[in-house]
């Protein structure tokens, strides 16, 4: 039986910046306002927080950092994934070193391995490091879809945690509980689909919204998991335009542009992603508006 990093609400947290390095006293309003909130985990260093740009210098100072001021009050989970296996595993070992509760690693970008490939991949993972591990699929984002079959594999390893699934189709979610049983953890790994993922058996959601609006997306989960689903529904759809706003451009330029509208200032993001054009600031202007 796997026990859960967690369940409910974790936050993907996106990673300020001010002059060229971490703007720690904008990531210190950030986590005090998931604290507030109470939501149950937040993923540090993961890729709305723009891992593929920090150094590995930058990514063991922020771990440490969010583990210190946390101090337990939350699971903290580090993105220490990549398409390198070696400086997966690397990463993986230095942030269980550092106090981190457990670890979300994507899977090979660009690389495009076989499912053989991923096995491998995840397996090196899982057998280096004592923390559970969250396995991370986001076709959209890496061309690299991980098959039921192979989750199924990967299940067996005493490491391996769960997964967060970002393939938004949910025929498929219903394939992955077949495969993998009732007490495999999956969460939603998309926005717009929370309470539709939580109904086949999500036990929570890895969440961007929940940088602006914790407590709303806290709401929704929690009442998804009390079977409320008619509550629910009526949650999801509240936030259905904003959501949509966050995600009308490369994710996480929507979310920091929003954060900042709403006077919670993190920065741009690094390049070679762009700040957000007047379109997408009005269009945030708009959805804002509504659901404030």
């Amino acid at each position: 039986m796997k026990t859960p990093v967690f369940r409910g609400t974790c936050t993907a947290l996106v990673t300020p910046f001010r002059d060229g390095g971490i703007d720690y006293e904008a990531m210190d309003r950030l986590l005090d306002s998931q604290l507030a909130a109470g939501v149950e985990a937040l993923v540090i260093c993961g890729t709305t927080g723009e891992a593929a740009t920090l150094s590995q210098q930058e990514t063991l100072a922020i771990i440490a950092h969010c583990v210190r001021y946390c101090g337990g009050k939350t699971k903290l989970i580090a993105g220490t994934g990549g398409n390198n296996t070696a400086k997966a595993v690397e990463t993986a070992q230095a942030a269980a070193a550092l106090g981190a509760d457990g670890l979300l690693s994507v899977t090979p970008y660009y690389n495009r391995c076989t499912q053989e490939g991923l096995l491998a991949h995840y397996g090196a993972i899982a057998a280096a490091t004592r923390l559970p591990v969250l396995l991370y699929n986001v076709p959209t984002r890496t061309c690299v879809d991980i098959a039921p079959e192979t989750v199924a594999r990967l299940a067996e390893l005493p490491t391996v945690a769960g997964i967060k699934e970002a393939n938004p189709d949910v025929s498929r979610l219903i394939r992955i509980r077949g495969l993998c049983g009732p007490d495999f953890p999956i969460y939603c790994g998309n926005d717009d689909r929370i309470l539709p993922f939580m109904v086949c058996g999500a036990i929570g959601a890895v969440s961007v919204l929940s940088n602006l609006r914790p407590a709303a997306v806290k709401a929704l989960v929690d009442a998804a998991l009390r079977g409320e689903y008619a509550r629910a529904l009526g949650l999801q759809m509240e936030q259905a335009d904003l959501i949509r706003a966050l995600f009308s451009e490369v994710s996480p330029i929507p979310i920091k542009a929003a954060l900042c509208l709403s006077g919670q200032d993190v920065g741009l993001c690094r390049l070679p992603l762009t700040p957000p054009g007047e379109a997408l600031l009005d269009r945030l202007r708009q959805a804002l508006d509504k659901t404030a």
